[in-house]
């Protein structure tokens, strides 16, 4: 008896799964990129953003919508107390987006990001552990302007904002 009620509540579980909408894709607007500034910063983020893209299918090279940006990374050396015993290295990342109508010739979303992060400098005899902390907020911060851009996608509306002046 009781395997009979476990099969009655595994189809009606099933039959509710069923029903349930996936609501992942909630625009079908898809982008393309074009050169993203900032060197090799530059290629790494549109690396995450096209994986991000791709994997949310959001991504066309074909697309009239077209993504271009510019990350910049920059770090100012700061000391929090007056024993100056706690040299800090504060990294911030600044993203400008612009996303245009290649077909109306118009911007469609214009935005500009910011995030910073900073670490404990280490004396000059281990400088490699700067460098490669260095690296991984520069990684880090990309990734979170990736992702807060992403979401901000899902609102772009398409109607253009203001004219492109040529």
């Amino acid at each position: 008896m009781s395997k009979i009620k476990l099969l009655i509540l595994l189809l009606i579980s099933l039959l509710l799964a069923s029903c349930i909408k996936d609501d992942i894709n909630r625009t079908s607007t898809k982008f393309s990129l074009a050169y993203v500034g900032g060197e090799l910063d530059g290629l790494i983020f549109k690396n995450l953003l096209t994986g991000y893209l791709e994997g949310l299918n959001l991504y066309d090279k074909n697309s009239i919508y077209e993504i271009n940006a510019e990350i910049k990374h920059n770090s100012n050396l700061y000391i929090t107390n007056q024993d100056n015993t706690s040299d800090r290295q504060n990294i911030t990342t600044t993203l400008s987006i612009n996303v245009e109508n290649k077909t109306m010739n118009c911007s469609i979303f214009q935005n500009k990001f910011s995030v910073s992060q900073f670490y404990i400098f280490a004396p000059s005899s281990q400088f490699i552990s700067n460098q490669k902390a260095t690296s991984k907020i520069k990684k880090s911060n990309s990734e979170a302007l990736v992702k807060e851009f992403v979401n901000k996608l899902f609102t772009i509306d398409g109607s253009c904002s203001s004219e492109k002046s040529n």
